[in-house]
C-alpha cells in the first residue's frame, strides 16, 4: 500500500513539474522555429537577389564577349576607312551614340568641346582622336573595348601599309624600288599600247659617283643620292613616276610623252641638279647627271627592249662627256 501512495506521489511530482517546465519549452521551441523561419525567408529572399545579379551579369559578360569578338569584324579590311566605318557600324549596334569620327592626331579640336574625345596612341605615337557625341556612363566601359578594337584594327592597317611602302620603295631615296617600277613600266606599255599612246622611259646616272664616293665615303655619297632624287621629283609631274634602278642609277617614266616633251623634261631635269650647290656635312659639292631617253613606240615596244634603247643612249651620254641628254636612235 505504501509502494502506490509513493508512485502517486511521484506521479503528482512529476506532473507539477512538467507543467512548469513545459511551457516554457515549447515557447522556446515556437521562439527558435520562427527565428529559423525568419532566416529562412532572409536566405530566399537573399538567394532571388543573387540568382538576379547572376543573370544581370551573365548578361553583361555575353556583352562584352560579344564586344571582344567584333573586332574579327573591325580587322578584316586593311584600309583605314574601312577599317572606322566597320567599328562605327558596331559603335551604333551597341551604343547610343549619334556621332562617332575619327579625326587625325593633327586636326583642330576646337569645335568637338561638348564631344567626349579619346585620344589613339601605337607605341606612344599619337594617331589621332575618336571624337563622339558624349557617352553616358553605363556605357563607357563598353566604349573604350569598342575603342581598343578599333586601335587594333587601325595598327594592323598602319602596319599592312608600312610592309607595303617598304615593299615598292627604296629605303634610301624613297622613290620607287626597281621591281615596282618595272611591273608599273609593263602597265604603262599595256596601256600605251591600247590607247595608242606615246611614253618616254629615262635612265638617269649620277656622273663620277664612284669618285664620290671614294673620296668623301659613302654617307657623302648616300646624301648625294638622296639631293638628286629630290630635284628629278621636283622636275616631274605628278603622273610620271620615278624608280632607283640600281647603285646610282635612276629610272623615270613620262606618261603620254613624246620626243620633243622628253628631251625637254630631261633637260631640265639636268640643269637643275648642274646648277645646285649639294651641301652635305661641311661639304659643298656640284653633282651632275647623264641621260638616256627611249620612246614607246619608237625605240621599243616591250619593257625590255625600251630599257635597252634607253641605256644606250645613256652611254652615248657617257662617251660625249657626261652632263648630256641622249635620245635613243632606230626602231625596234
Amino acid at each position: 500500500m505504501w509502494d502506490i501512495a509513493l508512485l502517486v506521489l511521484l506521479s503528482l511530482f512529476l506532473f507539477l513539474r512538467l507543467r512548469r517546465i513545459l511551457p516554457r519549452t515549447f515557447t522556446k521551441i515556437k521562439d527558435d522555429y520562427r527565428q529559423v523561419q525568419r532566416r529562412y525567408n532572409t536566405l530566399l529572399s537573399e538567394g532571388a537577389k543573387l540568382k538576379e545579379n547572376n543573370v544581370i551579369l551573365e548578361k553583361k559578360a555575353e556583352e562584352i564577349v560579344t564586344i571582344y569578338n567584333i573586332t574579327k569584324e573591325i580587322c578584316q579590311s586593311l584600309d583605314e576607312n574601312k577599317v572606322f566605318e566597320y567599328f562605327r557600324e558596331e559603335i551604333n549596334r551597341h551604343l547610343s551614340v549619334s556621332e562617332c569620327k575619327f579625326l587625325k592626331h593633327d586636326a583642330d579640336l576646337a569645335q568637338y568641346k561638348d564631344h567626349s574625345i579619346l585620344p589613339l596612341y601605337i607605341n606612344k605615337t599619337p594617331i589621332g582622336y575618336l571624337v563622339t557625341s558624349q557617352i553616358r556612363g553605363d556605357e563607357k566601359d563598353k566604349f573604350h573595348i569598342l575603342s581598343q578594337q578599333f586601335l587594333l584594327g587601325i595598327k594592323r592597317a598602319l602596319l599592312y601599309q608600312k610592309i607595303q611602302e617598304l615593299a615598292i620603295r627604296d629605303s634610301l631615296t624613297q622613290v620607287f624600288s626597281r621591281r615596282y617600277l618595272l611591273e608599273r613600266l609593263g602597265e604603262e606599255l599595256e596601256r600605251s599600247k591600247k590607247f595608242k599612246y606615246n611614253f618616254s622611259f629615262l635612265m638617269v646616272d649620277v656622273d663620277y659617283f664612284k669618285e664620290f664616293n671614294d673620296r668623301y665615303g659613302h654617307l657623302v655619297g648616300d646624301a648625294i643620292l638622296r639631293e638628286v632624287t629630290n630635284v628629278i621629283k621636283e622636275n616631274i609631274r605628278q603622273i610620271d613616276l620615278v624608280g632607283r634602278y640600281g647603285g646610282e642609277e635612276f629610272s623615270v617614266i613620262l606618261t603620254e610623252t613624246g620626243e620633243e616633251q622628253a628631251r625637254y623634261a630631261a633637260e631640265r631635269i639636268r640643269e637643275a641638279i648642274a646648277e645646285k650647290i649639294v651641301r652635305i656635312y661641311d661639304e659643298q659639292l656640284k653633282v651632275t647627271i647623264s641621260i638616256g631617253i627611249s620612246i614607246f613606240p619608237d625605240n621599243g615596244d616591250t619593257v625590255l627592249s625600251l630599257i635597252d634603247s634607253a641605256d644606250k643612249a645613256l652611254y652615248r651620254s657617257k662617251e660625249a662627256g657626261r652632263n648630256k641628254v641622249t635620245l635613243a636612235q632606230g626602231k625596234k
